[in-house]
């Protein structure tokens, strides 16, 4: 991967943690050399258990760093130079051990001691077991570290090498190479949103009938995704409840995977308290009312089964709710087939949130790259032309921006 420009003069500091994703640093090292970018690499002591000194000294060309009590280094105060010469600290393998750590400012060895130090932006990417993921301890300190400012990309779901499957594995080297690209080809004009949180849902649900069948809709997730990514681009961090998708998780954001209504109305719950919340998942509207502990067989001749049917939870309308938790700015979404304008601003004052997103959904929106929406406000209904979906997500990213932060300089609004 070749960059242009002022990214082949910055540098970054990489802290590598233990565990078996730790193998995964020495191709984050070589595809950031590639990149033009400067790399300077801290070898934890449970780190070098999983990758050798002399393998990150080779691909970075520079002295791998261990030790805090180096007399050579330290004498010149080595933790406080590597701290701050780098443009970035990366994190990566970033453990639950680590993360726990650096939460409590403690500084323990040379690599917890750096991040205590530092005065440039931290990016981690964490790795760990799902279990450990899901702590509520591991879940604290991930939430200390983002009042902190520190970015995440990642953690990726997957099978993992202890056997269990769920949220832990560290994200692809590509994916932490495009969250740095994104972090240092990034001046502040063009981050309005960096210290606000948002919540975007997406993807479809599917509600069980039967361990093999469920209802579900047409919805793919791109464009809850893309604008996922679009508010990451603006310094936003990023919580985003997905239902099933083929969709890898934005860089920079951090994705919560999730089956059925009720399951992403608990994790957009769990999100809060956020400045705004966008509601673009495609949610069912309807689950059924039990589901079969084993599949459902046909009888031959035999009449269906009956399907009875009980209504979702409303996550829109339940975010929408005045309250301490409710966010600044509310957006939902709304998929309709016919008399589009109508129906979403009749959504709009049924729900109670600030902005509806409309789009005609009866040709091939669903799945599709492209999108031709209306913004519905208080102040009226904006429709914009069909656009790629990626561009959708550029201009309603920079329209929440504006609504948080106030008007956009001519760089923001640019990108």
């Amino acid at each position: 991967m070749e960059t242009q420009g002022p990214v082949k003069t910055k540098s970054v500091l990489l802290i590598v943690g233990g565990g078996i994703a730790a193998y995964k640093s020495l191709e984050l090292v070589r595809l950031l050399v590639r990149a033009g970018i400067g790399v300077r690499a801290i070898l934890t002591e449970a780190g070098a258990q999983f990758v050798t000194p002399l393998s990150l000294s080779a691909l970075s060309g520079q002295p791998v760093y261990q030790a805090l009590f180096d007399l050579t280094d330290e004498a010149e105060m080595g933790h406080i130079q590597l701290s701050r010469s780098a443009d970035l600290v990366v994190v990566a393998p970033a453990t639950a051990d680590l993360m726990a750590k650096a939460a409590q400012g403690l500084a323990p060895d040379l690599a917890t001691t750096a991040l205590l130090a530092t005065d440039k932006p931290v990016l981690m990417a964490p790795a760990m077991n799902v279990r450990m993921w899901q702590h509520p301890a591991t879940q604290r300190n991930l939430a200390t570290l983002t009042a902190d400012g520190v970015r995440f990309v990642g953690p990726d779901e997957g099978a993992m090498a202890c056997g269990e499957f769920g949220p832990g594995r560290m994200a692809e080297p590509e994916a932490i190479l495009a969250a740095i690209l994104a972090q240092l080809e990034a001046p502040a004009a063009h981050r309005p949103l960096a210290g606000t949180r948002v919540l975007v849902t997406a993807g479809p649900t599917h509600e069980p009938i039967d361990p093999v069948r469920y209802i579900a809709n047409r919805s793919s997730g791109k464009q809850g995704y893309a604008l996922a990514a679009a508010l990451a681009g603006l310094g936003a961090e990023v919580t985003l409840v997905s239902g099933p998708t083929a969709l890898p998780a934005p860089a920079g954001v951090h994705r919560l995977s999730v089956e059925t209504a009720r399951q992403m109305l608990d994790a957009a719950r769990a999100a809060l308290p956020v400045d705004a919340a966008v509601m673009v998942a495609a949610v069912a509207d309807w689950r059924p009312a039990t589901t079969e502990a084993r599949k459902v067989k046909k009888g031959e001749g035999a009449a269906p089964p009956p399907l009875t049917l009980e209504e979702n939870p409303d996550i829109l309308a339940t975010l929408s709710r005045p309250g301490p938790d409710r966010p600044r700015l509310v957006v939902g979404f709304a998929a309709e087939t016919n008399d589009v304008i109508p129906h979403a601003v009749a959504k709009r004052a049924r729900k109670g949130c600030d902005w509806i997103v409309a789009n005609d959904v009866s040709g091939d929106v669903m799945g599709g790259d492209a999108n031709a929406v209306s913004l519905v406000t208080a102040d009226g209904v904006e429709t914009w032309p069909s656009l790629p979906k990626d561009e959708v997500a550029r201009r309603l990213a920079l329209r929440i921006a504006e609504a948080l932060v106030g008007p956009l300089s001519g760089t923001a609004e640019s990108l």
